[in-house]
């Protein structure tokens, strides 16, 4: 049969069982958006993460006590920039504030602007970042969830911050963070870190951590077990193990929307094996027309099969468009904070566009590889039949 005419008859035979897909579609385009919604949220949020941890440094050292992080001597620096390797040492201040008008905390970090890799990570994350003016006077960078809550209290160009000591520190509000480092600085509040120190109540000999940049990856582990030889309580952590654990993170999560879309797609592959397994008398008589005409079993078959392929090619199409638009247009709202949550500060988000080719497969095959053996079956119990037995 030329295939002119094959796909002709093709079309309208969907035109004409139109009612017995409609219902088919719809499903189908639900149980794919659903989950490439989760591996395009999942996929999109562990690259944002990446992206940011990249600028971390190699290594952070804390000091422990009885089990939990303290103040870490700044005058073990000197030891620490003198391991071959390190390229360079610094201490960070940082630590959580309590806003008292909305009973949430902000994270507060002291960056040294004089720091060459600190100044030029920064300019990367605010637009226009004059540092001889954010340094004229008391200043602060503001997270996009920092900045909605300070909004909401008339907060428009400064706040003012009580130390521990109970004094009072008006810092003005310099800039905002982009939206795209969200994800990690949402409630992120930096500042020159001698006006962190005053407001956390960190001593100028102490500081909250310190940390190493190392270049050289294969001199990671010889720099970590010199780190691990020269103090006692102390916790290493390297920039991998961040990696590794958002990473972890994010699949744990988006693990368990796989075993929910497993359980969805098992009972959606049984109720469209139930649906196709009862066919109709017409429907029979039509194959059985086919069959008398002098089509063989094979051409019958790959006429249904071409006839549910194209149904569930469509809303697999459509249903990876909309999950598309969900996520990287409307930012994905509730799946977003499930993934994300909002213990702390609501989380407003805009992800980068980046799609798993990868995953989109795999999950095309999971979808239309039952999907195509769920209608191939019934019709091939009809396609064998005797012809005349199946037009009675």
């Amino acid at each position: 049969m030329p295939n002119k005419v094959f796909f002709n008859f093709l079309f309208l035979l969907i035109f004409r069982h139109r009612s017995k897909h409609i219902a088919i579609f719809i499903i189908s385009t639900l149980v794919v958006i659903l989950f490439s919604s989760v591996m395009l949220l999942s996929h999109a949020i562990e690259q944002d993460a990446q992206a940011s941890l990249s600028a971390q440094p190699d290594f952070i050292i804390q000091k422990m006590h009885a089990g939990r992080a303290v103040e870490t001597p700044v005058e073990w620096l000197d030891e620490l920039s003198e391991i071959e390797g390190v390229s360079s040492a610094l201490p960070r201040v940082y630590g959580s504030y309590f806003y008292t008008p909305n009973a949430e905390y902000f994270t507060l970090v002291g960056i040294d602007l004089f720091d060459r890799q600190i100044s030029e990570s920064l300019e990367r994350l605010v637009k226009d970042l004059d540092v001889k003016d954010f340094l004229a006077q008391p200043s602060m960078i503001i997270g996009s969830g920092v900045k909605t809550h300070l909004d909401k209290f008339y907060y428009k160009e400064h706040y003012t911050f009580r130390t521990p000591a109970r004094e009072k520190r008006e810092v003005s509000i310099y800039d905002s963070l982009l939206s795209e480092t969200n994800i990690v600085s949402s409630d992120m509040i930096l500042m020159e870190e001698s006006l962190a120190r005053d407001i956390l109540g960190v001593d100028e000999e102490l500081s909250t951590d310190l940390v190493l940049y190392v270049p050289n990856e294969l001199e990671h582990d010889n720099v970590k077990e010199k780190i691990i030889l020269l103090f006692n309580n102390i916790r290493v952590i390297e920039k991998e193990e961040l990696s590794t654990a958002y990473a972890q993170m994010f699949n744990y999560k988006g693990g368990l929307f796989l075993l929910l879309y497993m359980v969805v797609l098992m009972t959606f592959i049984l109720i469209l094996y139930q649906r196709y397994s009862m066919i109709s008398s017409s429907d029979k008589k039509e194959i059985g027309i086919l069959r008398a005409l002098g089509w063989s079993v094979n051409m019958v078959i790959r006429l249904k099969i071409m006839e549910s392929l194209i149904v569930g090619l469509s809303a697999f199409v459509l249903g990876i468009l909309l999950a598309y638009g969900y996520v990287f247009y409307l930012d994905a709202p509730l799946l977003s904070e499930i993934f994300l949550g909002n213990a702390n500060l609501s989380n407003k988000i805009t992800f980068n566009h980046s799609v798993d080719f990868g995953l989109l497969t795999l999950l095309f095959l999971f979808f239309m590889a039952p999907y195509i053996s769920a209608v191939l079956i019934p019709v091939w119990r009809i396609a064998i039949t005797d012809p005349l037995e199946a037009m009675k």
